[in-house]
């Protein structure tokens, strides 16, 4: 009965040990499998991050280099302001409430000597708002925003055909047109969020536009604001702000006419925050030399991941060797009696050191099984979990007066998606072998040289 008690337990024991290497080294084998993969995604990201930046920074300088003649005034109505070097600008992001003035400023800056034309525009946030869960390097934080802005235009011929003051990229439908009433020129994001399409209707502060376009914004960024345009009296109207307006485009005759003008603006109207070509050209100076700071700590975090990550491998390996050594020999000297009946009947030495490589082998095998099916499902957490996270300056939408503009400090992560390489999932079989091999290679060994006699007396 002892001895049956006895064999027993030594089966249970022997179970649980197998299931300790498939566990450790299935766990290795995902490790394996999965950071390399997680090393290439953060590349891409980050050439992704790369080139998305550079692309709005190429759309930013070629917008300020049609603006040479635009002086941009902005009322403090809480839609973001321009960190140029102008005195009395708010700080950069800066909420406050909205802050209109009357319409006939229009005329009034028109009649200043140099102005060309003076475009006039109403931006208001709609009165629904939406809680959004955004997910940065620090954490998730929830925010409530606007469902949309609104930003009515003076739909006047001339204007649209000589000055950019409405969306180019039109994806579905059509641009407005003057005198164009009731209806609305939809950002994608907006269509997107809605679930609305071109003829499609949209309420707006309690009243209803037909949406007759759709349009591209010009940055992708996360924080992208969702905007619907329409003709300036109709934004007057529904929001109670008829006679008032919270930005101008003001055109001068020559480039050599805009400081002159914009001094007198700035001296005449205090409620008006100026910026000029100088001020977009400087601005996107210093987004420049963020970007060049932030792209060389993105590409040393890469360098320190790459290292990381062979430390990683390395020291997963290791410990999975000798956990698979240390196993296969208590193995073998459990079954010590075992081993000399084998060799009792007629085993050779090559015979009994076969069977236990085998043995750790076909475990092994077993265990880079389990670890694919691991990496399969966990290959994000895992990368997440070893290595640094590779983050940059993401497109924050609208900010100011420079379309597409990434706001300073904003620091934020491209989604990272792992896709596991076949060919390091036959890489992994390939070393769960070679584990499993070099692991049973001494116990085996040793099982090989036990003497048949001793072997029988052992207990």
């Amino acid at each position: 009965m002892g001895t049956l008690t006895r064999a027993i337990r030594n089966v249970s024991r022997r179970k649980a040990r197998t299931l300790l290497v498939v566990i450790a080294l299935g766990f290795s084998m995902a490790i394996m499998i999965s950071i390399p993969p997680g090393i290439v995604a953060n590349q891409e990201s980050t050439q992704s991050l790369t080139e998305n930046y550079n692309n709005t920074l190429t759309n930013m300088q070629e917008e300020i280099n049609k603006t040479a003649t635009l002086i941009e005034c902005r009322t403090s109505s809480g839609q973001g302001f321009p960190s140029g070097d102008r005195q009395g600008m708010p700080p950069f992001g800066s909420q406050q409430e909205a802050v209109y003035v009357n319409e006939t400023v229009v005329d009034e800056i028109r009649s200043i000597e140099g102005v060309k034309d003076v475009v006039e525009f109403l931006e208001a946030s709609s009165n629904e708002t939406t809680s959004e869960t955004i997910s940065t390097p620090r954490g998730d934080f929830t925010v409530s925003r606007p469902i949309c802005t609104i930003t009515g235009v003076s739909l006047n011929s001339s204007f649209i055909e000589n000055y950019s003051i409405l969306p180019t990229e039109i994806t579905s439908g059509r641009n407005l047109h003057e005198a164009d009433s009731g209806v609305v020129l939809v950002s994608s994001n907006l269509t997107s969020y809605l679930g609305i399409e071109v003829d499609d209707e949209v309420e707006i502060y309690g009243e209803s536009f037909t949406v007759v376009g759709i349009f591209e914004p010009t940055s992708q960024g996360r924080f992208e604001t969702r905007i619907a345009y329409m003709n300036i009296s109709d934004a007057q109207r529904i929001t109670g702000n008829v006679g008032n307006v919270s930005r101008l485009d003001v055109y001068a005759e020559s480039a050599s006419d805009v400081d002159g003008i914009a001094d007198v603006i700035e001296a005449t109207y205090t409620d008006l925050y100026v910026t000029t070509y100088k001020d977009r050209l400087a601005n996107l100076e210093r987004m420049q030399e963020m970007y060049t700071e932030t792209l060389s700590n993105a590409q040393s975090t890469i360098a320190q991941t790459q290292a990381t990550a062979t430390q990683v491998i390395i020291i997963a390996i290791a410990a999975t060797s000798l956990i698979v050594l240390f196993v296969m020999l208590y193995t073998v000297r459990e079954r010590t009696k075992e081993i000399g009946t084998l060799k009792a009947i007629g085993f050779s030495n090559w015979n009994v050191m076969s069977q236990f490589m085998l043995e750790g082998i076909l475990i092994s095998l077993v265990a880079a099984a389990v670890g694919i099916a691991i990496g399969s499902v966990a290959a994000p957490t895992l990368t997440s979990l070893l290595l640094p996270r590779i983050s940059m300056f993401g497109t924050q939408g609208q900010t100011g007066f420079l379309p597409g503009a990434i706001s300073p400090g904003a620091a934020v992560s491209q989604a990272v998606t792992v896709t596991l390489d076949p060919q390091w999932m036959l890489l992994a079989f390939g070393v769960a072998v070679l584990l499993g091999a070099l692991g049973s290679l001494y116990p085996a060994w040793r099982a090989s040289r036990t003497s048949p006699m001793e072997a029988l007396k052992y207990e």
